[in-house]
């Protein structure tokens, strides 16, 4: 896929249908990958600016999706995954035996043989069979000889996070800097089990009757405090067990012990009128946690009336042609050793 299909792909409501795919010849390849830039000229906009010049994995692609639902705490365990040698860098190489070993992970019908195999492949022998990507000159280079480190990693899974936000937002905000309360609830609402979401908007519209708007600030905090929701639901449960209620101080005081992020009042209050559903300016586990993780599945999962079965079907269609290849090309090295 390209960089505008990734975004695509976790930004609307709707996957892309009757889409033309087309082949690259090599030289196409490599006069994309010639115009990407280096990862210390990223920024929050390189998605946006790459659009079709760009190809992304089928494996960078489940890479890219766990970064969007990663704390920032959780950024120098990612990197540390990667730097398997312990130097502080990261080559090419050992990124690619660990996206290596996150594809078969992901993949479910693998036979346990094959697999066995494989994971005794040497990083030479993986590097060498896989084309380069728009990520891989991103991250080490034209001539893959570069290494990463981790203030460009954390860059980049930052940047990231905030341009999949940015998006979201500028198509709500409709060139203003804020976005009003009930297209917030709609956003929070989006890829969750949620059947009646007309009751939660409905909610917004009564107990918050005069507009004052959501600002990006506010927004991506929001967000930022959603990819800490399982220590924050920790604290929460410790409210359960103590048989207290939570109410907004409450609140904003285990957001920040869970992730030292301090959420204006206003975006509490709102929250509250989002989920409050019993109106009792109390808030439950169910109420919200519940809803919220579905909400972190985002671009893994589409809105159940679409199918994920299909969905899986249509990724697998494209990337079957690709895999075959590779098992090909190992089990013929395997047998020449």
């Amino acid at each position: 896929m390209t960089p505008y299909d990734f975004i695509k792909s976790v930004t609307s409501d709707e996957p892309e249908c009757g889409k033309k795919w087309r082949s690259l010849s090599k030289q196409e390849l490599n006069q994309i990958l010639m115009e990407t830039p280096p990862v210390w000229k990223g920024s929050s906009k390189l998605f946006r600016n790459l659009r079709d010049k760009g190809v992304i994995s089928y494996t960078e692609y489940l890479f890219l999706l766990c970064i969007l639902t990663k704390p920032h705490a959780g950024f120098r365990i990612a990197f540390n995954m990667f730097d398997t040698d312990g130097n502080e860098m990261v080559d090419k190489k050992e990124f690619l035996v660990l996206q290596e070993i996150f594809r078969k992970k992901n993949e479910k019908r693998e036979r346990k043989g094959d697999e066995e195999k494989r994971a005794m492949l040497r990083a030479d022998d993986i590097t060498s069979l896989l084309s380069d990507t728009t990520l891989l000159v991103h991250f080490f280079g034209k001539k893959g000889k570069a290494e990463l480190n981790f203030e460009d990693f954390y860059r980049f899974m930052d940047n990231l996070q905030t341009e999949v936000l940015e998006i979201e937002f500028l198509t709500y905000s409709n060139g203003m800097n804020t976005i009003s309360e009930e297209d917030f609830a709609r956003i929070l609402l989006r890829y969750t089990n949620v059947e009646n979401t007309s009751s939660y908007l409905e909610n917004v519209r009564c107990r918050i009757p005069e507009e004052k708007g959501i600002t990006f600030d506010e927004f991506r905090s929001f967000f930022q405090f959603l990819n800490n929701l399982e220590d924050f639901a920790i604290a929460m449960q410790m409210y359960n067990f103590a048989n207290r209620s939570i109410g907004q101080d409450e609140f904003k005081r285990a957001v920040y012990v869970a992730t030292g992020l301090k959420l204006s009042p206003h975006l509490v209050n709102t929250v509250f009128k989002i989920f409050d559903v019993d109106r009792d300016d109390q808030l439950s586990y169910k109420e919200f946690i519940g809803v919220m993780k579905d909400r972190l599945h985002r671009g893994s999962r589409g809105p159940p009336k679409y199918g994920l079965k299909d969905y899986y079907a249509c990724v697998m269609t494209v990337t079957t042609k690709h895999l075959r290849e590779l098992r090909k090309q190992f089990r013929s090295r395997d047998m020449l050793r």
